[in-house]
């Protein structure tokens, strides 16, 4: 009980800290804005860290953060692999490729209003099918290792992708337009020189959705079937065994790896879109 009482007493003292740095004069800065955060993620830990070891929760319900740490720092090479198998050769593999044939399949569709017209709405159907029913075929299909997994991400991230990058194509007014052609420019001109500029902040909105939609689709698809490594395939069998703090341990990488590469391409589209008044407004 004196654990969760030291918690809660953490939790009023750090979130008067957080209202006071919401309302300094300093609240503009960087430093602020990110303590604000990290200052409220550690009062969390800090507070179910309390409850578990207040309230005598087993560890197989949940276990603490302290225990969850100590289970990452001793199976720190397992997790690496698990990293490697899931993201390196799962997930980067099926998102790159898939971005790559949306951002094809988009610029031919923008060619065709038939294909506008008759693709996209297909597109929407099977975007709306459910991963529970892809990754069984796709493992049937390709097999145990990561293709299978490389391929579900691919059927994930290429609608959002496909979608956005179509909207984007389209961001152009007509007097741009109008004017690139008064230029004689030809359709590859005014592709590279004007509308895939105005399309890029569409474009990374897709991209940023199908960074977090690809994580998720490798972690998934090895529950259906994966050699005996992957972020998925150590999840379900630790909830078989009862090892749930590595399975925590497990979901922690999974957020780190998620959040960083959702920053990354935040980054990126910062740079690329930098004239874009959403960033210029945020300065």
């Amino acid at each position: 009980m004196t654990a969760l009482i030291a918690s809660l007493v953490f939790w009023i003292a750090a979130w008067g800290a957080n209202i006071w740095l919401a309302n300094s004069r300093w609240r503009e800065t960087r430093l602020v804005r990110i303590a604000v955060p990290v200052l409220f993620g550690v009062t969390l830990l800090v507070l179910w860290e309390g409850v578990v070891r207040g309230l005598g929760v087993s560890p197989v319900i949940l276990p603490a953060p302290s225990l969850v740490a100590q289970t990452f720092a001793a199976s720190l090479e397992t997790l690496l692999i698990d990293v490697e198998q899931t993201v390196i050769k799962g997930a980067l593999r099926g998102f790159v490729i898939g971005a790559i044939a949306a951002f094809l399949c988009a610029i031919v569709i923008d060619r065709s209003a038939f294909l506008t017209r008759g693709l996209l709405p297909i597109g929407n159907f099977f975007a709306a099918l459910p991963i529970v029913g892809v990754a069984p075929i796709m493992v049937n299909w390709f097999g145990f290792d990561w293709q299978s997994k490389a391929a579900v991400v691919v059927v994930m991230v290429f609608f959002p992708i496909l979608v956005n990058t179509v909207q984007g194509l389209k961001a152009s007014d007509a007097m741009q337009r109008d004017l690139m052609r008064t230029y004689a420019a030809s359709y590859v001109q005014t592709l590279v020189k004007l509308r895939l500029p105005a399309a890029m902040p569409f474009v990374f909105n897709g991209l940023k959705i199908a960074t977090t939609l690809a994580l998720i689709g490798a972690i998934v698809a090895e529950y259906f079937g994966s050699p005996t490594r992957g972020m998925g395939f150590r999840i379900s069998t630790g909830v078989g065994s009862l090892s749930i703090d590595l399975v925590w341990a497990e979901i922690a990488v999974a957020a780190l790896v998620g959040t960083s590469a959702y920053g990354v391409m935040a980054w990126i589209e910062r740079r690329v879109t930098f004239w874009h008044p959403s960033h210029r407004n945020s300065q």
